[in-house]
């Protein structure tokens, strides 16, 4: 016998009792590494540009960054449903196991980068691109792993381990990022290949296929129009937030503008592809089961909000908080992802916990008392000063982690039990596609409002701030006239805006020594930015507040849970070609347990 059937052969066996925590443990670590390496560069930005030799707020390089932020979850979002329908028809676990091989191979290649300035950073965009492309066939496809090998009493608290994990990763990133920068900006890319290596051997080895592969044609009509529609809309919200012309914001740019209203359409063309082609990609009829619909609504609000709070309490903290109590802005990135660990553990005691007690008692409660909670917190943060208590600030995201733990286990849960067995790569794909577009939309619409909000007050605030510490006033106007998204990306980099505007020019070696000192010090900007960014965050935490709240109306729509543990399973699994409209039942099949 060689080697190579030794290793095969447990691919044809039935996987014995133990297999769901093998499959637990392994899309947990793959869900982790692909929603860590979604944040960590936000964090270690300024080290990388630097390690490539390029400003990241020059004029036209603000464009390398946010595609190193934005271009993995562009892709993120608009694959995951396509990569999850190629699960349901070739196999969920090899194309799981064939992503964790694409994620290495870009882990590799973004760590050995071999260009400088501007091709540097087109080589790293490129390869988070291929790694996004990786990262989305593990999301798109461990929901329904997990689903297809834990039985329904358990379905929750697996599915709740995994969400929370993922959700976690994004915040460990930020954290990851920090440390691993401050040692050498590759080692931001090194962290995941070991990772990832370690887990595509581990996933060919271990994981089986537990559901039979429904053959079809692709839907390439569907996949074309959708990839992109929502490309193309995403695209041009990531321009929109960036300066045109005159204005802070892009847009009024008629690119911009086409590619929204561009986007919109080839959406609208996708959606009615879908009613009639045989197998579409996107199961429409899947939003007639109404624990499906309403739970992928309240994880797009949701998301949207989460993605909002995330940025904006970064520069927050590195941006005033942190610089206010003496911390120099090159260690800002650092200190801002460990003052946000509560947010972390928030997810990390609740998600599992709810996960467990939906199993015996259902999503709804969970799910909707946990987005009430999340409102409540974001009401909170919105009532804090700028120069906020610490413990009070700590006490406010822990809440917010734990009422979003309580409503990301139950409501993935309810999502993935709501449909029948032969569609849950694809429920599971559509999941992620609200969930990572909620993510992107977020930065395109609170960067906006923040930017709208900092273009009325920060550039005369600025000019006068400047021009009373001796700078003169044609060179305090021309720093002025710096675009507000510049002067928040300086302090969501970690850079002193004030050393960054002046430096260049000469204008501080014209100063007093005494006037340096204040210009650079840790106190002059955040005080004179305070006011105006404390408007925008009203604003920000206010649309973010009321995002929660509509999603716990959404939540409570699902209706009555009727699989809990201790009720028996009910009927005999049917294969029809779309899910039934079940009211307030899952349908049928998805009530089954699977041994």
């Amino acid at each position: 016998m060689t080697g190579l059937s030794r290793l095969t052969r447990p691919k044809d066996q039935a996987p014995g009792p133990g297999y769901k925590w093998v499959a637990l443990s392994n899309t947990t670590l793959g869900v982790l590494i692909a929603m860590m390496d979604a944040s960590i560069v936000i964090i270690s930005l300024p080290a990388i540009f630097r390690g490539i030799g390029l400003d990241p707020l020059a004029a036209g390089n603000i464009g390398y960054l946010l595609w190193m932020i934005l271009g993995y979850l562009l892709v993120s979002a608009v694959l995951v449903v396509v990569l999850g329908r190629l699960g349901d028809m070739f196999g969920r676990v090899k194309i799981y196991n064939l992503g964790f091989l694409i994620f290495a191979c870009a882990s590799v290649a973004l760590s050995l980068d071999p260009f400088r300035a501007g091709a540097g950073a087109l080589w790293l965009i490129l390869w988070r691109i291929v790694q996004a492309f990786g990262g989305s066939m593990l999301t798109a496809n461990s929901a329904a792993i997990l689903t297809d090998a834990f039985p329904a009493r358990q379905r929750g608290m697996a599915l709740g381990i995994n969400q929370i994990t993922a959700l976690a990763g994004q915040f460990l990133g930020l954290l990851a990022g920090g440390l691993l920068a401050a040692v050498d900006w590759r080692a931001v890319f090194w962290v995941s290949v070991p990772v990832s290596i370690t887990g595509t051997v581990w996933s060919y080895l271990s994981l089986r296929e537990t559901a039979s592969g429904k053959r079809g044609r692709i839907d390439w009509f569907g996949n074309i129009t959708f990839a992109a529609g929502a490309g193309i809309l995403l695209a041009g919200i990531t321009y929109g937030i960036q300066p045109y012309g005159g204005s802070a914001t892009g847009w009024g740019n008629p690119w911009v503008l086409t590619g929204l209203f561009g986007g919109l359409f080839l959406l609208l063309l996708f959606c009615i592809i879908e009613t009639r082609v045989a197998e579409p990609m996107f199961r429409l009829s899947l939003f007639k089961v109404r624990s499906f619909a309403a739970g992928n609504l309240a994880a797009l609000l949701t998301a949207i909000a989460r993605g909002g709070l995330q940025f904006m309490l970064i520069i927050w903290l590195q941006g005033i908080w942190l610089p206010l109590h003496g911390y120099d802005f090159e260690d800002t990135p650092l200190w801002a992802g460990i003052f946000m660990l509560p947010l972390t553990l928030g997810f990390l005691i609740a998600g599992p916990v709810s996960g467990y007690l939906s199993d015996r008692f259902g999503a709804r409660l969970f799910s909707t008392t946990g987005l009430v909670v999340v409102a409540v917190s974001f009401l909170g943060i919105l009532a804090l000063p700028v120069n906020f208590d610490y413990g009070l600030f700590a006490a406010l995201l822990l809440l917010n982690g734990l009422g979003q733990g309580m409503f990301s286990a139950p409501n993935t849960s309810s999502i993935m039990g709501s449909v029948p067995a032969e569609y849950r790569g694809v429920a599971s794909g559509m999941r992620s596609t609200f969930q990572n577009s909620g993510t992107a939309l977020s930065i395109g619409v609170f960067f906006s409002l923040m930017v709208s909000g900092l273009a009325t007050s920060l550039p005369s605030a600025l000019s006068s701030g400047l021009q009373a510490h001796g700078v003169p006033a044609a060179t305090a106007e021309q720093a002025a006239s710096l675009p507000p998204v510049s002067t928040l990306f300086a302090t969501f980099l970690g850079n002193n805006p004030i050393s960054h505007l002046l430096g260049t020019s000469g204008a501080l070696d014209q100063l007093s020594a005494a006037q340096r000192a204040a210009l650079t010090g840790h106190t002059f900007f955040p005080q004179l930015v305070s006011e105006p960014f404390h408007h925008g965050l009203t604003i920000v935490f206010g649309v973010a507040a009321g995002m929660a709240l509509v999603s716990a109306f959404a939540s409570a729509l699902r209706g009555r849970d009727a699989s809990v543990t201790g009720r028996p399973s009910k009927g005999a699994a049917t294969a029809g070609p779309a899910p039934r409209t079940a009211g307030d039942e899952p349908a049928a099949d998805a009530r089954r347990p699977v041994k």
